[in-house]
C-alpha cells in the first residue's frame, strides 16, 4: 500500500484537497514553532539565564552595605536586562526590598507583584512582603489576606507562623478579634517554638477578651 503512495499522489492531494492542504499547513506551522522554541531555549534563553544568575550580585552587595540608592540603580538595570530569567527575578525581589527600605511601598509592590521565584521560601516571603507594603499603606484588609496567603504558600516552621502572627496583628487593627484569636491559636497549637518566642498566650488572651465597640 505504501509502495503505491507516491510523491505525485501527495502533490495531487495537496493541490486538490483543501482540508488536506489546511492540515498540512497547520502541522507544518506547529513543527516550525516547536523547533523554533527548542532552538531559542537551547541557544538563546538558557545561556542568558545562566549568565543572569551572577548579574545581580553587585546590587546585592550594595544592599548589604546599606547603599540603597546604588543598589536600586544597579538592580533596576539587571531586572530590565534579565526579566524572566532567574537572576532577573531574584534582582527584582531584592530591588523591592530596597524600595521598602526607602519607604517607597507602592514601587515595592509593583516589583513584588511581578516577580516569579523558584525558591519556595522566597515565594512565600514575596507574598508576605506585599502584605507588609499594604500594611504600611494602611490597606489592612489586603494585608491580612496576603499574610494568610503567604502562611499557606509553603507550610513550614519559619514563614508559616511568622505570617500568621502578622495576620493576627492586622486582624486586631481591623477589630476582627475572632480571626486574630484563630491565627494566634493555630500558632500555639501547631508551632510551639515560635509560640514560645512570641509569648503567644498573651496575644490570645488580648484578642479573645476584646469586644467590637
Amino acid at each position: 500500500m505504501l509502495d503505491n503512495f507516491s510523491t505525485q499522489d501527495l502533490k495531487d492531494k495537496f493541490k486538490n484537497n483543501k482540508n488536506f492542504k489546511m492540515a498540512t499547513y497547520v502541522i507544518g506551522g506547529v513543527f516550525v514553532l516547536v523547533i523554533g522554541y527548542f532552538l531559542y531555549r537551547q541557544f538563546i534563553w538558557s545561556p542568558a539565564n545562566e549568565k543572569s544568575k551572577d548579574a545581580y550580585w553587585v546590587g546585592l552587595n550594595y544592599a548589604g552595605q546599606d547603599s540603597t540608592d546604588l543598589a536600586i540603580e544597579e538592580l533596576a538595570g539587571v531586572v530590565k536586562k534579565y526579566d524572566g530569567k532567574i537572576g532577573g527575578e531574584n534582582a527584582q525581589f531584592v530591588l523591592a526590598r530596597q524600595y521598602m527600605a526607602k519607604g517607597e511601598f507602592k514601587k515595592a509592590l509593583e516589583e513584588l507583584e511581578g516577580v516569579e521565584l523558584n525558591d519556595t521560601y522566597l515565594s512565600a516571603m514575596s507574598i508576605g512582603l506585599q502584605g507588609d507594603c499594604q500594611s504600611e499603606l494602611k490597606n489592612y484588609e489586603k494585608a491580612m489576606d496576603l499574610y494568610v496567603e503567604a502562611s499557606e504558600k509553603s507550610v513550614n516552621e519559619f514563614t508559616t507562623p511568622m505570617y500568621l502572627f502578622k495576620a493576627g496583628l492586622v486582624a486586631e487593627k481591623l477589630k476582627s478579634f475572632d480571626k486574630a484569636t484563630e491565627y494566634y491559636t493555630i500558632i500555639r497549637d501547631d508551632y510551639p517554638t515560635y509560640a514560645n518566642q512570641k509569648a503567644i498566650e498573651k496575644f490570645i488572651a488580648r484578642s479573645s477578651n476584646q469586644k467590637v465597640k
